[in-house]
């Protein structure tokens, strides 16, 4: 064996941690397109249900810690994420932090719910038009949640799916066509596109600008609340209008 002498870097990168569900398909593509380059993404994942009902969501926070668990002892976290909406809000904003943070050691931590609470305090929204993949019995406690942090839903609309293995199948011609129709005439100041594994990048800025309001969606406002608490933007190609806002 030739043994070799070696250099270590000093500074190991900027990272964020990314907790995603065993059957999304989206959201680490979406990231990779969304985070600027200053920030390496650590993804692990947690085992979901096949369906999503809101006892699949609520097992995941037996299993949040044991994920968490896994990423390296030595990251150097800025900030970790739970990308589940419909679980955040079945488990607790609160209580997922507190298994993430505890867990990581990372200095903060956001979910889908946390993330579109804070970009709704920026952007000045209190009334959100809410277009979910899912049955109502698991969006119903998402909009109790919001409700709890004075973000009204008073419209909301459902493709009624079950099963994950769909959510990622939605095309964006239905998502833009439920969207029209769900935000017609309807007094809200902006809409969101609830799910991680939902695709919604390609359809945000088209929908703004038909639709003349701001459009979030899972991924999005994630990713955007991720890079505010690492202390930086997200990427150029970022969509929307919620990107060029700060905290």
């Amino acid at each position: 064996m030739r043994l070799f002498d070696h250099q270590l870097d000093q500074t190991p990168p900027a990272q964020v941690g990314l907790v995603v569900l065993q059957s999304d398909e989206s959201v680490e593509p979406d990231f990779k397109r969304l985070l600027p380059d200053a920030l390496e993404l650590l993804v692990t994942r947690i085992p979901s249900g096949d369906d999503v009902t809101p006892e699949t969501l609520a097992a995941m926070e037996d299993d949040l810690s044991g994920a968490v668990g896994l990423f390296p002892g030595w990251a150097n976290f800025k900030a970790i994420g739970y990308a589940c909406t419909s679980g955040a809000a079945q488990i607790g904003p609160a209580r997922v932090a507190q298994i993430m943070l505890e867990t990581a050691g990372a200095p903060a931590s956001s979910d889908p719910v946390t993330a579109l609470t804070a970009a709704c305090e920026t952007l000045g929204i209190e009334r959100l038009a809410l277009l979910s993949p899912y049955t109502a019995d698991v969006s119903d406690r998402l909009r109790d949640v919001l409700a709890a942090q004075a973000i009204d839903t008073p419209v909301f609309g459902s493709f009624n799916i079950a099963s994950e293995a769909k959510v990622a199948r939605i095309t964006p011609r239905s998502i833009i066509h439920a969207a029209e129709a769900l935000v017609a005439d309807a007094p809200v100041d902006a809409l969101f596109l609830s799910c991680t594994n939902l695709r919604t990048l390609d359809v945000i800025e088209r929908l703004e600008d038909r639709l003349g309001i701001p459009v979030l969606s899972s991924n999005l406002v994630l990713a955007w609340h991720l890079a505010q608490l690492a202390g930086t933007t997200l990427s150029d190609h970022a969509p929307g209008r919620l990107p060029q806002r700060n905290m």
